[in-house]
């Protein structure tokens, strides 16, 4: 198919953002601030390694309701010798929580986890141990150039100077307040006399900026062997949680293999179990390949129909059989197989919405963050980061001045599921950092905040590019669409006619703001330069490196 998307759309959209352009480094975040610290980086000569945990540690920082060093994480690694990895800094089950620690609401549906006075959701017994620092720390040792000194400095900058609200932290404030209200610490940061941080007026966290600085000169053992840890711990014990220190220094970042798939003559390549979300976009990709979907046309009710159907089906499969695969054996061969997704595809019918079980046997929060990096070498890192919830378990842990995580949300409360509660497991999770080659050529990196909501945005991203031949601007800004099975939510951007048309085929469709959070991509030319974009759902701004250094020989003089 050629010509213009927009020629064949049934839903068109402006781009709210302008891409940039670099040729010798790109940094995509979703803060301004974080994006400069990871440019600093690059532009004093470190790697795309350097630039990612800088703009991380930066990110703790500037969006403090997204990550921090009590969450965990997953990272897609490319090196400059075309090797990728998978760091593995998710969050675990604390090692004294059993399956049946926490009552199930009364009632709860079966994919909701809710408890009991909401003990797995706010407060110290709703967070479990973390992975992010130790994940980071070990990652810049492995594969970086500068010192964690040096890549620390601008987060510690931003937390004892304070920086600018923006309208989005405001609103995330506001949307946390009744929660925070309860805790005095935290409230004394973002709440002040009782009232929400307004845009434009500043936060400072000057015992955070301590809590830097020792990381800084003492590394990831500060927490998970040093007085940062005695800190967390003694808070813990006082408070009622559950991670002790044998939690801390037993926990272990993993290493994994990425999940591959062939689409349309594209190699994409994803995060493996226990993330969901690699296994589930290769097995939509594959169900999708049966479709001329660029015939279909963007945002056409065909189109979306066919969408909704197919992540219908993967959810379903989520939920029969993903998980830890130290706990719970995932049939990932099964699942991405071409074989399967025919036999998926021959029962979509394109006349009616159906309801689907799954077809193997065998929760999250949506505010996390995403960054991408790349230098001139050829490194590349795109990763998500979260304590999950907005300001993760709603309090501060005084001492440390950070938020935790409240990941124990993820766990179902009842025994005998495949993301039932055990000592030592890992977050079941939808993060999707992914990349797409092209005859062996990285083409796209690309990655977004959302919860559950990730990986199909991230699916529709990826179909935005290769089938639509959206630029990366329009990919990452294009209206989207989710489903597990209920509602069809879509964003507003897609027509009144194009809604009902869906609602006739049997779908309850909801218009929403948003589906996810800020995707951010970066697009890789043949030529070496680089092309990086971030949307209008979050602070995202990319920065590229361009230009360089003098010519040799070159001076500078007076007649």
């Amino acid at each position: 198919m050629t010509g213009n998307w927009r020629d064949r759309a049934g839903t068109v959209f402006e781009c709210q953002k302008q891409p940039a352009s670099g040729s010798r480094g790109m940094v995509v975040s979703n803060h301004p601030l974080a994006s400069a610290a990871g440019m600093e980086m690059l532009a004093a000569g470190g790697n795309a390694i350097d630039a990612a945990i800088a703009t991380l540690f930066t990110l703790t920082v500037v969006e403090p309701m997204m990550v921090g060093i009590i969450g965990g994480g997953m990272a897609h690694i490319r090196l400059a010798d075309g090797s990728h990895r998978f760091i593995d800094g998710q969050s675990t089950v604390p090692l004294s929580v059993r399956p049946d620690t926490y009552r199930s609401k009364p009632g709860a549906a079966h994919d909701v986890f809710d408890t009991v006075d909401d003990e797995n959701l706010t407060g110290p017994k709703a967070v479990a141990v973390p992975g992010s620092l130790k994940a980071w720390c070990e990652t810049l040792h492995r594969f970086g150039t500068m010192s964690l000194a040096d890549v620390m400095q601008p987060a510690i900058k931003h937390a004892a100077r304070g920086f600018a609200v923006t309208p989005y932290l405001h609103e995330c404030i506001v949307d946390g307040a009744p929660d925070m209200l309860k805790d005095k610490a935290i409230s004394a940061i973002y709440l002040p006399h009782r009232t929400p941080l307004n845009a434009g007026e500043r936060v400072v966290q000057a015992e955070y900026a301590q809590t830097l600085a020792t990381i800084a000169r003492d590394g990831e053992a500060s927490l998970y062997h040093g007085p940062l840890g005695d800190i967390l711990v003694d808070y813990m014990k006082a408070h009622g949680g559950f991670i002790t220190r044998k939690d801390l220094t037993s926990y272990k970042t993993v290493e994994r293999s990425p999940i591959r798939s062939d689409y349309r003559g594209w190699e994409i390549l994803g995060p493996p179990p226990p993330a969901a979300s690699g296994v589930h976009i290769a097995q939509m990709l594959n169900i999708l390949e049966g479709y001329d979907m660029a015939a279909m046309a963007f945002g056409t009710a065909e189109m979306i129909h066919v969408l909704a159907e197919v992540l219908k089906i993967a959810f379903a499969d989520r939920a029969a059989a993903s998980g830890d695969p130290d706990f719970i054996k995932v049939p990932v061969e099964r699942l991405i197989s071409k074989d399967y997704a025919s036999e998926r595809r021959r029962v979509i019918d394109f006349k009616r919405a159906q309801r689907w079980a799954a077809g193997v046997q065998q929760l999250e929060g949506a505010d996390t963050t995403h960054m991408t990096v790349a230098d001139s070498m050829g490194n590349v890192v795109a990763t998500t980061q979260t304590i999950n919830n907005l300001f993760g378990a709603k309090f501060l842990i005084p001492g440390l001045g950070t938020v935790p995580n409240n990941y124990m949300n993820l766990y179902d409360p009842r025994p005998g599921h495949a993301l039932s509660l055990a000592p030592g497991k890992r977050v079941t999770t939808s993060m999707s950092p992914m990349m797409a080659l092209r005859h062996g050529r990285l083409v796209y990196a690309l990655g977004l905040p959302g919860g559950k909501r990730i990986f199909p945005s991230a699916l529709q991203a990826l179909v935005n590019l290769i089938d639509h031949g959206m630029s990366l601007q329009e990919a990452v800004e294009a209206p989207r669409i989710w489903t597990e099975g209920n509602a069809l939510e879509v964003e507003s951007a897609v027509p009144d006619g194009v809604r009902a048309a869906l609602a006739a085929l049997g779908h309850e469709v909801e218009a929403v703001p948003t589906v996810a959070g800020g995707m951010n991509a970066i697009q890789f030319h043949a030529d070496g330069s680089l092309t990086g974009a971030a949307c209008w759902r979050a602070d995202g701004t990319p920065i590229g490196l361009a230009g360089g250094l003098a010519r040799a020989g070159i001076r500078f003089g007076l007649a």
